[in-house]
């Protein structure tokens, strides 16, 4: 059962690699400059907002509010 997992993994791997090479040797033009800073921008805004949140996950679970309710 380990094995074909593993095999299925493995040929969903090597797909997303053909698929990838592929599209990234498309010929045409390359990105204008003002899409390459917008997908700079959209990138950073990303792993800003990502940081943000696991900040906000540590930030909870160490002030204790993640632990389920005490009712006396």
């Amino acid at each position: 059962m380990r094995t074909l997992l593993v095999i299925c993994l493995l040929g969903m791997l090597a797909a997303v690699g053909y698929f990838a090479y592929f599209a990234m040797a498309v010929e045409g033009e390359p990105i204008p400059t003002e899409g390459s800073v917008a997908l700079a921008l959209g990138a950073g805004f990303s792993v800003i907002v990502g940081v943000g949140l696991m900040v906000l996950l540590f930030f909870s679970s160490r002030r204790g509010y993640d632990e389920p309710p005490h009712f006396r």
